[in-house]
């Protein structure tokens, strides 16, 4: 049964929502974070485990250097303070993707802290606060088989994968988020993305959402002023789309305002996330970090990294992503209003590479935005995710450019592509969609449609030029869009004089 929710519109008229987001990155270091496993991602279940991973006694871990020098390098891109020394943490409960029955962490010194960043959302510039990034390993992972959720409740018997077991993960603590009224959710989805694309830009993980190399943990309470207390927080679990952080904050602003509407509490507690319903559901009662035992992890040496050894790594950071923002869209010469729908659509990276490859800017934006996100919209999924890389669109519109196509048989082309048919060039060539060149065939065309249309011809005998569209149309019916409408309007004009 649902949860009662009220409109968005309403929840944000009666309360002031309060995010903190938790994100989770997946290192793309070649083994884990204390043994030597592989993090290849795909492998036959439990084949890169080793007595480290799976928690063997005597098992002892040794710390990966360069999952240090990445945790340091996304300290820095988020202005973060480094720590001169931090150690590791054991953080103690049970679960059967846990197979020491505690996880690797670090709890009150993490390797960094105290930062921030900033994005735009409508124009409006946000500053959000980075309380820490601290180091940890991931756990393993659960299949939960029969019953008709997929979690463990209800579930005829579950399987576990420790090849996950052990890799390196980042998590980032963002200090709560005000101030953002009924944008909350949109802020929500704008942060991640910018995380998304910096961490792509270091170099540190491949950030693919769909596999879990980036996971987001949303935290969302509500109050009744901007000057009240903070509220109780839920905390919805690893959300693995930029869509699903907006819709999933969304939704859970709605329903803690039809319960506390309705006077009773928020509990605090973890939701899971269904992307098939857009609902929430509970999880279990939110830990407090007492309740995790944490003490210092006693087989690991601290962490000391020189103040040298940080600023030779601060030499090494990419482009902030405000200052990219600023120099691309003084390179592809857009308006303001064009550059914030292309950051609200995630098509910064796409258009980027697409004019890598050929295009213009304002033919990539065109079709970032048109086709392929009527497309990943239908789909629920993000641009990236419709199955067209940035050098197809280039070469359709590639295409266009030298006159094999037009813009209307680009689409059946964009179609083709994406059902897997093959190349732009071969989809053209398959489905028979090149311009008719023809003169002939394209003069026989002309003429059928002004003796089909004896009184429009008419009037553009009598100088109403205008009047050429019904024919050109006629003409474009008739050739199945495969003509030059140019070319057929030249011709047009020519036969009536």
């Amino acid at each position: 049964m649902s949860a009662p929710v009220v409109p968005y519109e309403d929840a944000i008229a009666n309360f002031d929502p309060v995010l903190g987001l938790e994100v989770h990155v997946e290192l793309n270091t070649a083994s884990k974070m204390f043994c030597g496993c592989s993090t290849a991602f795909g492998a036959a279940p439990n084949t890169q485990t080793c007595p480290v991973c799976l928690g063997l006694p005597g098992s002892m871990p040794v710390v990966n250097a360069k999952a240090i020098e990445s945790a340091i390098r996304i300290g820095l891109a988020l202005n973060c303070s480094i720590a001169d020394w931090c150690r590791f943490a054991r953080k103690n409960y049970f679960y059967p993707d846990m197979p020491k029955n505690y996880q690797i962490s670090q709890y009150d010194e993490p390797i960094a802290y105290d930062g921030w960043t900033e994005i735009v959302v409508d124009g409006q510039t946000y500053r959000i606060g980075i309380e820490r990034a601290h180091m940890e390993e991931d756990t393993g992972k659960s299949l939960h088989v029969g019953g008709a959720t997929g979690r463990i409740h209800g579930a005829d018997h579950s399987l576990l994968d420790y090849n996950r077991s052990g890799v390196p993960l980042i998590e980032i603590v963002t200090k709560p988020i005000e101030g953002t009224a009924e944008k909350a959710p949109e802020v929500a989805r704008a942060y991640v993305a910018m995380l998304r694309d910096l961490l792509r830009a270091l170099g540190v993980s491949d950030v693919r959402m769909e596999q879990g190399s980036l996971r987001c943990d949303a935290n969302v309470s509500l109050r009744p002023t901007p000057t009240s207390p903070l509220g109780t927080r839920t905390e919805t679990k690893n959300v693995n789309s930029l869509r699903s952080v907006e819709r999933a904050i969304r939704y859970e602003i709605t329903r803690q305002a039809a319960r506390l509407q309705s006077g009773e509490r928020i509990k605090q507690e973890t939701r899971h996330w269904h992307e098939d319903t857009g609902e929430t559901t509970p999880g279990r009662s939110k830990e407090q970090a007492e309740d995790y035992r944490y003490f210092p992890e006693p087989d690991l040496v601290p962490v000391a990294p020189s103040r040298e050894w940080v600023e030779q790594l601060r030499a090494t950071l990419p482009e902030p992503p405000a200052e990219r923002l600023q120099r691309l869209s003084a390179d592809w010469g857009f308006t303001d209003l064009e550059l914030r729908d292309v950051v609200s659509a995630g098509a910064v990276d796409v258009i980027e590479q697409t004019v890598a490859a050929g295009a213009s800017a304002q033919s990539a934006r065109k079709w970032w935005l048109s086709e392929v996100a009527r497309r990943a919209n239908e789909a629920g999924v993000e641009l990236a995710e419709v199955g067209i890389s940035p050098a197809q669109v280039a070469e359709i519109q590639a295409l266009v450019e030298q006159g094999t196509i037009n813009d209307k048989l680009a689409r059946q082309v964009f179609d083709g592509v994406i059902a897997g048919e093959g190349t732009p060039a071969e989809v053209v060539e398959a489905r028979g969609l090149a311009v008719v060149s023809d003169e002939g065939a394209l003069g026989e065309a002309v003429d059928a449609a002004i003796a089909a249309n004896p009184d429009v011809a008419d009037k553009i005998r009598a100088g109403k030029v205008q009047a050429a569209g019904a024919l050109i149309g006629a003409v474009m019916k008739q050739m199945r869009g495969q003509a030059d409408a140019a070319r057929v309007r030249e011709l047009i004009l020519a036969k009536l004089g």
